[in-house]
């Protein structure tokens, strides 16, 4: 499904489930940044236990920003991570695990997903790459100013996929990060760290999600495991849901359409590539000092709240008089089962069911109404019920004719409105556009070279009034200079668009018309509609796709072969007759190895990641496999308005065909390269401070071969089997940083060793059910919040867990302030010495202020509070004066500020142990621990060899 439709459907139905995060930021001390104590209890008012990071949801936007200039070269990419990362976790703040997963090898079902991606970044990316260059030669032909063109290879996010050398380099690098902040973060101080690289199969959120059902089946597990997800698709909410984990809570960055991105060839702001003019960058402050800094803030994170989620469902699908026992569990269930019927990464949506029309409230409403005929629940465990299915399915097929009538007849409408807005704006418009001496000129502007002094600025005007009524002798584009000539310095009339309305991509289908069906499968699938059993089997592979969707989210995953094999969903109404549909899968299925999958998802254009004698397969001409690459394809747009939109109609892999074809070219590949298309898995982490680590250390010390079950009491109830890593880190070894702007780790006393997951049958079902002793979180929504929505006016989500909150506080750049405002006396400075106040502050600690005394301005408008210093709420939000009664209150850090001579002593106030806020961290050599005395002042890296940059 659509991430951001989804996700804005959900938060306006659903508004309480957001809350804004509080983020310490990391200060800095005479030029050295000093990072967040994230030991230090966290700021939201709430405390985790673990913290899960899909990886590729912060790969990608580090790598290849939309908002921001991208990295100069590899080196610069991994520091960014790290940098993400550190961010993410002085936010969440983990008591227990870190586990970081990044995407492996997919299911087949995946992978054509992840080949129309690829195939549309590459085709796109050249594309814009030949626009680029068009728009560049017009402008410089025309005399326009560009800056000159960097000579160097584009960054192809393509190689983020499990095989590539980048891959294999990220997780060295994400090895020796966890080793770093193990050794030097307090935050990290007792902390178990799991890293899953792009070795070990399966999609990054999944193996999370497999890790969570593991664990759960365990009976050393903690019910009350306080999880947070940190990632940005829209399935990790269904999969948070599907853990049956009364404590879920996922964290993203918040979503912002339409962020101002710069121009690809002059770097401004305002216009894209195809209306690029060339125009001079304006100069930015007095010596344009600001001339690198982007109009663009660093984004905010936020809260999705699932135990509030969990709270809106279970009163929404509650329902009375049922002929079976209501189960809120199996209700959440097949609500998420609903949910697939929209769309996700594996099925196409139904024709007649969008997010945007409402489409998941129309499933619950049919639910509601159907159900109660059903027996029971569509769901259980990750299995269907296809019989019961059936019935809700031909209850949407009734009125699938209306949903199409209705999504004409609002697209007509909403096309009328548009026209009449575009008229009511040229209407607002002058006829003309002011040239010459009238050309309106940017302030500052009106003396450069170049512009134009009207000698007679009356006949000039005179002359624009004329314009449309001129006589024969003279036209209405001229003026006279002063001299008398002739100047074509009038004004010019603008041209009348050709038409009120953008053209519309032309819909064969017409699926408001009657014969829409018979219209769909001819277009679509190329048969007639009266082809029953071609129907069937486009109906079956659907349902099929149904089944395997829901067991991967409850039980893993069901067939690493099976796929969806059409571009295109059938109808609801050809659902009948499902109930007898075979919904098993083969069983003792394997999936691809790294280098496999790219050849399946990867275009030709990216083929310089695969080894040559791989890489011909998909551009000789005699490859048996060439029908795979095809240079271009069709993009359907079914419907919709933007390609990206639109289906890209590209050829099925043959998995039989593929494994034939590189059977002749597995000899070429070299040690290093045979090392990379093998499968691994993950690695478990932990400092000289964790229970664990004398116990990995004996192990390596005594040599042992077989794996070990991991001693749950040791590492909070975690469960598994270790074995010896022969890629090891061990205490007293050195570990060389892969990225060179970083130091090498001298003094590590870290250890890691390979991990793996208890294992179980293959038939073994794990149930979706909350656990025994699972405590239900205490009631967040209130009476009024079911009334609450975000429709038709803007909605504030509360900051952090706790609603009481006070929402704001000073912080040190509004005492700052306030020096600066208030009378100073003699001394060193109002703000050399001043705090907030302490605890010991809140009594009555006020005097009167006197009638004419300046007032303290008011500096609270504009704070931030993800800024803001924890300390206790100031006085004037606990009580109010009235201005217009006797005299006002002197707030108490008024009264401290007067006194000139009160020194700060820092041990008296608990959040403030040094500069900053922060007691200084320093090791044995008086530094910050695993950097140098100076900070992180990265030199400028050499080349890492694999792009070419410069």
């Amino acid at each position: 499904m659509g991430v951001p439709a989804f996700f804005r459907w959900l938060s306006r139905k659903y508004p309480s489930i957001i809350v804004n995060c509080v983020e310490e930021k990391p200060k800095e001390c005479n030029g050295v940044k000093i990072p967040v104590d994230a030991s230090k209890p966290n700021p939201n008012d709430v405390e985790f236990d673990n913290l899960y990071l899909d990886m590729n949801g912060i790969i990608h936007p580090c790598t290849h920003p939309e908002d921001k200039p991208a990295p100069k070269n590899e080196d610069e990419m991994m520091v960014a991570i790290f940098e993400y990362i550190d961010r993410l976790f002085s936010i969440v703040r983990p008591r227990r695990l870190l586990y970081m997963a990044i995407d492996g090898v997919a299911p087949r079902a995946k992978m054509n997903q992840q080949r129309s991606r690829r195939f549309r970044a590459s085709k796109e990316g050249m594309e814009a790459a030949v626009e680029k260059q068009r728009v560049r030669e017009e402008i410089l032909a025309k005399g326009g100013f560009l800056p000159p063109e960097e000579i160097k290879e584009r960054f192809d996010s393509n190689c983020i996929t499990p095989g590539t050398e980048f891959m294999d380099n990220l997780a060295k690098c994400l090895r020796y990060y966890i080793a770093d902040r193990l050794n030097n973060d307090p935050g990290w101080k007792n902390l178990t760290v799991i890293l899953s690289d792009a070795s070990a199969p399966g999609e990054g959120e999944h193996k999370i999600m497999d890790y969570i059902r593991r664990q759960r089946a365990q009976p050393n597990h903690d019910p009350n495991t306080h999880h947070c997800l940190c990632g940005a698709d829209a399935d990790l909410i269904m999969l948070g849901l599907a853990t049956h984990e009364p404590n879920f809570t996922i964290i993203r960055e918040e979503f912002k359409p339409n962020k101002p991105k710069p121009c690809g060839l002059c770097n401004q702001f305002g216009h894209e590539v195809k209306d690029c003019e060339g125009l001079p960058r304006e100069k930015k402050g007095k010596h344009d000092e600001l001339a690198d800094s982007l109009p663009c803030a660093e984004g905010e994170f936020i809260f999705l709240r699932l135990n509030v989620l969990r709270e809106y469902l279970e009163r929404e699908l509650t329902m009375a008089s049922l002929p079976f026992t209501f189960d809120v569990e199996r209700s959440i269930d097949d609500w998420v089962f609903m949910c697939f019927f929209v769309g996700n990464d594996f099925l196409p949506h139904l024709p007649s069911l969008e997010i945007r029309e409402n489409a998941i409230d129309r499933l619950v409403n049919i639910y509601k109404n159907v159900v109660h005929k059903t027996g029971g629940y569509l769901t259980e465990s990750g299995y269907v019920n296809l019989q019961r299915v059936q019935m809700i399915m031909l209850a949407v097929g009734e009125v699938e004719d209306s949903i199409f009538k209705k999504r004409k007849d609002d697209e007509d409408s909403f096309r009328r409105r548009q026209k009449e807005k575009r008229k009511r704006m040229k209407r607002d418009q002058p006829g003309f556009t002011p040239s010459g001496i009238l050309t309106p000129h940017a302030l500052g502007s009106r003396n450069s070279p170049g512009s134009q002094v009207a000698s007679n600025p009356r006949q000039a005007a005179y002359e624009m009034r004329m314009q449309n009524n001129s006589s024969p002798s003279i036209s209405p584009n001229t003026s006279f200079t002063s001299d008398g000539s002739p100047s074509p310095i009038g004004g010019i009339k603008r041209k009348a668009e050709d038409s009120d309305s953008e053209p519309e991509p032309e819909d064969n289908v017409r699926l408001w018309e009657a014969g829409w069906k018979q219209r769909y499968y001819k277009n679509k699938f190329d048969v007639d509609a009266a082809d029953e059993k071609f129907r069937r089997k486009v109906v079956q592979s659907y349902v099929e796709g149904l089944c395997w969707v829901l067991r991967y989210y409850y039980q893993g995953c069901a067939s690493w072969k099976w796929y969806y094999p059409f571009h295109y969903a059938p109808f609801a109404s050809d659902f009948e007759g499902i109930a007898d549909m075979p919904s098993d899968f083969e069983k003792g299925t394997k999936p691809f190895k790294p280098l496999e999958q790219l050849m399946g998802v990867f275009p030709a254009a990216s083929g310089n990641f695969l080894p040559p004698s791989w890489r011909k397969l998909m551009s000789d001409p005699d490859s048996s496999i060439i029908d795979f690459y095809p240079e271009d394809f069709a993009i359907d747009l079914n419907g919709k308005k933007y390609a990206w939109q639109g289906v890209a109609l590209l050829p099925f892999v043959d998995e039989r065909r593929l494994r034939a074809a590189l059977e002749e070219v597995y000899p070429d590949l070299t040690p290093e390269e045979t090392r990379r298309n093998s499968l691994g898995g993950d690695v478990l982490f932990v400092g000289k401070h964790h229970p664990l680590h004398d116990f990995i250390l004996e192990l390596y010390q005594t040599g042992s071969t077989e794996p070990v079950d991991v001693p749950p009491e040791l590492c909070h109830g975690i469960q598994g089997k270790f074995s010896l890593d022969e890629e090891a880190i061990l205490p007293d070894q050195i570990v060389c940083s892969p990225v060179p702007m970083l130091r090498d780790l001298t003094q590590n006393t870290v250890v890691s060793i390979n991990f793996k997951d208890p294992q179980f049958a293959e038939d073994y079902i794990f149930k979706a059910v909350m656990l025994p002793g699972a405590r239900k979180p205490a009631a967040v929504l209130k009476p009024s919040d079911w009334e609450k929505s975000s429709n038709g006016r803007q909605w504030k989500p509360q900051l952090g867990f706790n609603r009481d909150r006070r929402p704001v506080h000073l912080d040190q750049a509004a005492f700052r302030t306030l020096g600066h405002v208030m009378p100073r006396g003699s001394g060193t400075g109002i703000y050399s010495n001043a705090a907030p106040p302490p605890a010991t502050y809140q009594g009555n600690l006020y005097r009167p202020l006197l009638r004419g005394q300046a007032q303290i301005p008011k500096l609270m408008s504009n704070m931030r509070p993800q800024d803001s210093w924890r300390g206790p709420p100031p006085l004037f939000q606990q009580q109010r004066f009235d201005r217009g009664v006797g005299a006002e209150p002197l707030l108490p850090w008024n009264r401290m500020l007067q006194t000139q001579n009160a020194a700060f002593q820092p041990n008296q106030y608990q959040m403030l142990a040094g500069p900053g806020g922060y007691p200084p961290r320093r090791d044995d050599r008086g530094g910050r621990q695993g950097y140098p005395r100076e900070g992180r002042k990265y030199p400028l890296p050499p080349p890492s060899g694999r792009y070419n940059w410069n």
